[in-house]
């Protein structure tokens, strides 16, 4: 059977494009938000002249500085501008600005709240986005911005830069340690207003414990003192991981792996070269390395070791918390 060319044309329009950028086109690379210390390190590897794979050719050329009242962000956006005008980036004042000059954005405004809003700005471009933690300012955000990134065929994803320390790479080969059956991760836990009290800081070691343990958490539980904040998960396979939150203290981070033949500890620092690395990739494939399950389950996490506070430390359901943060999402977007 021949079928028209027009015919076969005008099918190929309804097939979902995604943007991929092949490893020989330069890659041009815009920041929206210049009020974290990620965006002069970033910049710094993307630009580096030596860089190699995914990363050469790749380069930061603008930013839009962004901010907002938190001080985290109101207090360094300013300084943290001025560097990278002084790296050689072009600063813009708006968004739709920025989207004019790049192939893909690293959306990295440090306060999470305004991450959808920006979103609804960048996503309909199709570029590919990378968000750097939190996703966004809470779990039906986070959806939200899944939602709309399918809708218009922009690929996304979101990490920390804990998730690719090196160490983490051979685990589940490692025949000395065997089978994973547990974690347990610690960091600096300190917190933000108007976010759930991990997505802040204490994301970086849920990032490092689902790193290891994987998807299937059912419940958490959670203790907060004003030393220590430790929250407890409990797999669908009977697995436990738990993250300890260093409220006051030396601040170190790390982990325990145990497993069926032994355990392994790892206190190597996260590493922003790896994270690049990933990011650049991501770029030019559209492939995300971490998956939106995965991702959407950490966060449930976070959200739901809130409400296990608020219930005086009673374990929550991670499907609960997903299933009332969806129909939230989904009036977010009406």
């Amino acid at each position: 059977m021949n079928i028209p060319r027009i015919l076969l044309a005008a099918a190929a329009l309804l097939v979902p494009v995604f943007p991929v950028l092949s490893e020989e086109k330069p890659l041009r690379v815009g920041i929206v938000g210049l009020d974290t210390s990620h965006v002069p390190a970033f910049t710094k590897i993307f630009n580096d002249p030596s860089a190699e794979g995914d990363l050469a050719g790749a380069e930061v050329v603008v930013g839009y500085p962004g901010g907002t009242d938190m001080p985290a962000s109101a207090d360094r956006v300013e300084r943290f501008t001025e560097q990278v005008r002084e790296m050689g980036l072009e600063i813009v004042a708006t968004i739709p600005e920025l989207l004019e000059k790049v192939d893909a954005v690293l959306l990295e405004s440090v306060d999470g709240r305004i991450h959808l809003e920006e979103a609804r700005q960048i996503l309909p471009s199709g570029k590919p986005v990378f968000i750097d933690k939190p996703l966004a300012g809470n779990l039906p955000e986070s959806i939200a911005i899944f939602e709309l990134a399918r809708k218009h065929g922009a690929p996304v994803f979101s990490s920390s830069s804990t998730r690719f320390r090196d160490s983490f790479a051979g685990l589940a080969t490692n025949e000395e340690l065997g089978e994973i059956l547990g974690a347990a991760t610690w960091g600096p836990c300190s917190y933000q207003s108007g976010t759930p009290d991990l997505f802040f800081y204490g994301i970086h070691g849920v990032e490092a414990l689902y790193t290891i343990m994987g998807t299937g958490c059912q419940t958490v539980a959670r203790a907060k003192g004003p030393v220590h904040d430790l929250v407890s998960g409990t797999w669908e396979d009977g697995r436990i991981g738990t993250y300890r939150g260093i409220v006051r203290g030396k601040a170190v981070s790390g982990a325990m792996v145990f497993g069926s033949k032994g355990a392994v500890q790892i206190s190597e620092p996260s590493s922003y070269a790896n994270l690049c690395r990933e990011i650049a990739t991501f770029f030019r494939t559209g492939e995300p390395p971490v998956s939106e399950q995965e991702t959407l389950e950490l966060l449930a996490f976070m959200e739901a070791a809130d409400e296990s506070h608020r219930e005086g430390g009673k374990p929550v359901s991670l499907a609960e918390v997903l299933e009332k943060a969806r129909a939230e999402a989904a009036k977010l977007l009406e």
